[in-house]
């Protein structure tokens, strides 16, 4: 093995001003390790940001982990880039960065914050990863457009790989795997997107991926990145759009990673209040310095360059743009207005946006905003943030307190039903019952349902019901769609075997059901965002527990009717849109989904007796705890 060749750099000028100045989105494709050939000898060219090291030194199990004659040289220009090119070195083989930094004596091994592989967790090394990998995926691509527009029905399946299904030795499922079992699944339910909690690389497994450490590579747990390339080429096979969870606030503090990287604090933000996350123990990216800026935004720009990523959701975008987020006074200061708006960290978002739109216009940026910040789904040029989407945390909120209360108590709080309906199309929302509202002490959506064991299933369907007639788009974490019991379990597969019984099957029925009617019907979705798509009958009926409303689509409309009580309402009047006969086309009552079946079996012809403000009404029966759907025959 031949020592250290100086005079080789991917890097030119004007990429060390982009970088310098938080510019540069395609860092991935200049640092790190890549395989090249540099006069005549085949190798390794390595780069890394470290501005205060005195030496840096590439160790592997190519030198046998010293170093010594392996040392980067660092860049003339100031930029604080080591680089350098080792001959011979191969795919496959492992490799840290020892960093001897010029603020202390501490010598430190890390991890390359830009490999595209690393190590099976818990070994901490990186990998030499750069092989190419021939993607099947162009009519997907090309019409991924029409599959992610704000006009179509989107409907999300949340995914953590490794809990989703185990072998039967209680192993995770590897992405090849999942390409012969998960993408079936997903078509067979109907769902149109998955979205898959964080993949990249994290040394702690029950974070779920939420502390990540490799921000360009996917976890080895599962197989390596052509793997993972594989699967989401299967999704993209079978018209399944693929969403990945990507955490830019915040890391872990593992010493093998991006914390305390040189000896500078290079990563983190040094000033405490701005550096460190009392919620989850774990470090803030330096909004502050471009470099850093230019590394996360390469990131979001990587997994669409390189992974054909049709959207990112953007984790925790709260904690990024407040200054006192989980502060208490004395604990924070305010930006230069006065305000506890983080400037740094806005300024960043938006660039995130308005760059990943120019270079893939196509893709869905998602943010997990959860307070009323102002156009975080409005464009940049027009003062917003720049998200596509934003989840509707209020909805879920104020739906899942609903839910859980006793409906004899309901009619007191029926204005908490429907007070989404105030802010709905203030942004552009995705309606989630998402992993977090499953886990740490807050039960499984089946437990939130009060009553015997017929009214938790027969609310759990009314749930959904509501959610899927609901303006915006739809995500719904794995399992829901099973009413386990149990809160979910990042060890333990799903409980499939609850399949064998008649409820839980029922459940899973009524989301097929559910994302089929979606998909058919366009005034569900067409008009998704606008106020023309939607329309009260009548929101006030508090006695009767029972909201009824209008989808509206281009040329056709559903009505939509939703009963809250256990009690069947039989004669219930309700004004309808026009003369003429319906028919309903979905009952969550069903018995195909474990309901008792009362529907409305003839069509429903209209009277012209007023009812709601309106000139025509029908008379029909509204099924307990349940929601139907009539459509003009």
């Amino acid at each position: 093995m031949g020592s250290m060749v100086k005079g080789y750099s991917l890097f030119s000028e004007f990429d060390i001003e982009l970088f310098a100045a938080g510019k540069h989105f395609n860092l991935f494709e200049k640092f790190g390790s890549h395989i090249v050939r540099h006069e005549g000898d085949s190798g390794c060219y390595f780069s890394v940001y470290a501005p205060a090291a005195k030496r840096v030194e590439v160790v592997g199990d190519f030198n046998y982990w010293s170093g010594s004659e392996y040392a980067l040289n660092v860049r003339w220009d100031g930029s604080g880039i080591w680089e350098g090119f080792i001959p011979k070195v191969e795919n496959g083989q492992t490799y840290k960065y020892r960093i001897y930094s010029s603020h202390d004596d501490k010598i430190r091994e890390k991890a390359d914050p830009y490999a595209r592989q690393y190590e099976m967790p818990p070994k901490t090394a990186s990998i030499v990863c750069d092989k190419s990998y021939k993607w099947t995926d162009d009519k997907w691509i090309k019409k991924r457009g029409g599959h992610n527009s704000l006009e179509a029905p989107i409907s999300v399946y949340e995914v953590h790989l490794g809990s989703w299904r185990k072998n039967n030795e209680g192993y995770s499922l590897s992405y090849i795997e999942l390409a012969n079992s998960l993408v079936d699944y997903v078509v067979d339910m109907g769902f149109s997107h998955v979205e898959f909690l964080p993949v990249m690389e994290h040394p702690f497994y029950p974070s779920w991926g939420y502390l990540s450490t490799g921000y360009f590579a996917p976890t080895s747990r599962y197989g390596n990145p052509n793997d993972f390339k594989y699967l989401i080429d299967k999704f993209h096979e079978s018209g399944i759009g693929v969403i990945l969870d990507w955490v830019p606030a915040h890391f872990p503090s593992d010493e093998h990673a991006l914390a305390d990287f040189d000896g500078s604090q290079l990563y983190e933000h040094p000033d405490r209040s701005k550096g460190f996350h009392p919620d989850w123990n774990s470090l803030i990216f330096n909004f502050e310095r471009p470099q850093i800026q230019s590394f996360l935004i390469s990131s979001a720009h990587f997994w669409c360059q390189q992974f054909h990523i049709d959207g990112l959701r953007v984790d925790a975008v709260a904690s990024m743009i407040y200054l006192d987020y989980s502060r208490e006074e004395g604990e924070w200061s305010p930006n230069i207005y006065g305000s506890n708006i983080y400037l740094a960290s806005v300024d960043m978002l938006k660039e995130l946006n308005k760059s990943i739109y120019s270079a893939y216009p196509d893709v869905q940026m998602i943010a997990e905003e959860s307070t009323a910040y102002d156009g975080v789904t409005r464009p940049v040029h027009n003062n917003g943030l720049g998200f596509e989407l934003k989840w509707m945390m209020g909805w879920m909120n104020d739906t899942l307190e609903y839910f859980s209360k006793d409906p004899v108590h309901r009619k007191y709080h029926h204005h908490e039903i429907s007070r989404s309906l105030t802010y709905a199309f203030s942004e552009n929302y995705i309606l989630p019952l998402s992993h977090d509202e499953v886990v740490h002490g807050k039960q499984s959506l089946l437990s939130k349902m009060p009553g015997d064991e017929w009214q938790k299933f027969a609310n759990l369907r009314l749930l959904y019901t509501y959610m899927f007639t609901h303006p915006g788009q739809k995500l719904l974490f794995m399992g829901d769609e099973l009413a386990q019991a149990d809160e979910w379990n990042v060890n333990n597969s799903l409980p499939w075997h609850l399949l064998d019984q008649k409820y839980h099957k029922g459940i899973q029925e009524i989301v097929k059901k559910l994302n089929a009617i979606y998909k058919k019907e366009t005034s569900l979705f067409n008009n998704n965002y606008v106020q023309s798509g939607f329309e009260w009958i009548d929101y006030s009926d508090n006695e009767n527990t029972i909201l009824a409303y209008i989808r509206k689509g281009e040329k056709e409309s559903v009505v939509v009717i939703l009963n809250f009580s256990p009690v069947v309402r039989n004669d219930y009047r309700v004004g309808m849109p026009g003369k003429g006969a319906y028919q309903e086309i979905f009952s969550s009552d069903a018995a195909v989904f474990g309901g008792g079946n009362v529907i409305n079996s003839m069509a429903i012809k209209t009277e012209k007796i007023k009812m709601h403000n309106r000139e025509w009404s029908c008379s029909l029966t509204i099924p307990p705890l349940a929601g139907i759907v009539l459509k003009l025959k």
